[in-house]
C-alpha cells in the first residue's frame, strides 16, 4: 500500500512501526513545507497524522476509509525539526474505529493531536 501513496512519499514521509491498530510515521519540515510565518504549515502536520491514521485503521486487511478526523496544533513545528506520528487504535466495533494520533518532534514535544474515525469498505479487498 504505501508503494502507491503518492501523497506520503511526495511529502517525504517514511513509514515504520505498523501492527494490529498502530503505526508509526516520520517526516522531516522542509522549507517547501513553510506558511506565511516561517513555520511548518499545519496541512503537512494533519498530513503526517493522517498518514499514520491510515495505516493503523489498514493493519488488520480490510479496506479502512476515514470518515472524519480533527486535529488540534499544540506547538508550531519548526523548520527542519523531524516529527514523528504515533497513531494508536482505541476502538474497533463492527466497521467503525478510533484512532488517536500524537504528532511529537524527534525531541518528544507534542506539535498535535489528532483523532481519526475509521470505517470498514465492506467487500474491497486491498489492490496489489
Amino acid at each position: 500500500m504505501f508503494e502507491r501513496d503518492r501523497a506520503a512519499s511526495g511529502a517525504g514521509i517514511v513509514l515504520g512501526e505498523v501492527s494490529g491498530g498502530r503505526a508509526v510515521a516520520r517526516m522531516k519540515v522542509t522549507e517547501e513545507m513553510a506558511n506565511a510565518h516561517g513555520i511548518g504549515h499545519g496541512g503537512y502536520v494533519f498530513l503526517l497524522a493522517d498518514v499514520a491514521f491510515s495505516y493503523a485503521c489498514n493493519s488488520y486487511g480490510p479496506v479502512a476509509l476515514a470518515q472524519g478526523a480533527q486535529v488540534s496544533f499544540l506547538a508550531p513545528a519548526q523548520l527542519g525539526d523531524e516529527l514523528v506520528a504515533e497513531a494508536v487504535e482505541r476502538t474497533l466495533a463492527g466497521r467503525q474505529g478510533v484512532y488517536d494520533v500524537t504528532v511529537r518532534t524527534a525531541a518528544g514535544a507534542v506539535v498535535a493531536e489528532f483523532r481519526g474515525q475509521s470505517v470498514l469498505v465492506a467487500g474491497v479487498p486491498h489492490s496489489g
